[in-house]
C-alpha cells in the first residue's frame, strides 16, 4: 500500500517509508510536538483522510523543525521537508491537506 498526498508530494510514497518517517520523526521531535503530528504518519490503517487547512500549516512547521534537527539523517530531512512543503500549500490555499 502505498500513499497519495495533495498539494505537491512528488510521488506515492509506501507505507513503509511513511512508518520509516514516523520513527525518524518520533526520535527527534519533543513528545510534544510528535503526538500533535503521531496521528498523520503513525496511523496504522489505510483509510484516506483529510488534515484540516490550520493543522495543516502547523504540522508544516513541525516538520520543518524536526527536518532541521541534528540527528535528522539527511535524505529523511528531505522526505520530511517535502511533507512540510505540501502541507503549507495547503495551509496557504485553505484547503485540506488530503491523504489517500
Amino acid at each position: 500500500m502505498g500513499w497519495t498526498v495533495s498539494h505537491g508530494v512528488n510521488n506515492t510514497r509506501s507505507a513503509t517509508t511513511i512508518h520509516n518517517l514516523a520513527r525518524h520523526l518520533a526520535h527527534v521531535l519533543p513528545a510534544a510536538e510528535w503526538r500533535a503530528i503521531e496521528h498523520v504518519f503513525g496511523r496504522r490503517s489505510g483509510d484516506p483522510f483529510k488534515v484540516p487547512p490550520v493543522e495543516a500549516g502547523r504540522i508544516a512547521a513541525t516538520l520543518r523543525a524536526a527536518a532541521k534537527h541534528r540527528k535528522m539523517p539527511a535524505d529523511w530531512a528531505g522526505l520530511a521537508r517535502e511533507f512540510a512543503e505540501s502541507a503549507e500549500r495547503a495551509a496557504s490555499a485553505g484547503q485540506p491537506w488530503k491523504w489517500s
